[in-house]
């Protein structure tokens, strides 16, 4: 038997609770030797309310859980037992695939993993912005101005914003929190 990588299926605004459960019964119902890992995916996002920053966690997939979990014989048929402990999850629907589940590639996973770590050091914005689109400048010197966004770079949070001041186009560079949407 191999641990692979399943996605639970889990209740609106229940990833936490599926996660905070499957934890504490691993012990209690001696499923350690099935369960490897198990995580739900989040990322730190940037939010500006009054003028200041708060960062706070945002999930990727909301409605799902990440689980290293040996599920199927070498046989490729399913394990009762691992089967059940999830189904019987408070807050759990089941895996993704109903009761013949695929597992997801490691590869995404690491993907997934790696995107989480990203955000520990680059704080992402919750708003995502478009190239082409109209913001309106709510902090700073161009306080009130709309302007076009002409550049992204996600990696600083900054964009790139062309404003009209006295009849010509300007280009200004502002952080993601010194705008607002439309």
């Amino acid at each position: 038997m191999v641990y692979e990588w399943f996605i639970i299926h889990t209740l609106s605004g229940q990833e936490q609770k599926v996660l905070d459960s499957i934890n504490k019964r691993i012990v209690v119902e001696e499923m350690g030797e099935y369960i490897e890992e198990v995580f739900v995916a989040k990322e730190k996002v940037v939010d500006v309310r009054g003028g200041e920053k708060k960062v706070s966690t945002k999930k990727l997939f909301p409605g799902y859980v990440f689980i290293r979990i040996q599920l199927r014989d070498d046989d490729h048929k399913i394990i009762s037992q691992p089967m059940n402990f999830i189904k019987e999850t408070p807050g759990a629907i089941g895996f993704v695939g109903g009761d013949q589940p695929e597992p997801t590639p490691d590869s995404d996973i690491e993907e997934i993993k790696s995107r989480i770590a990203d955000s520990e050091d680059l704080e992402r914005p919750k708003v995502e912005f478009e190239l082409g689109e109209t913001v309106k400048i709510n902090h700073g010197a161009f306080e009130g101005n709309n302007g076009i966004v002409e550049e992204i770079d996600p990696e600083k949070g900054r964009l790139k914003v062309t404003v009209n001041i006295f009849g010509r186009n300007t280009p200004v560079d502002v952080e993601y929190w010194e705008v607002d949407k439309g």
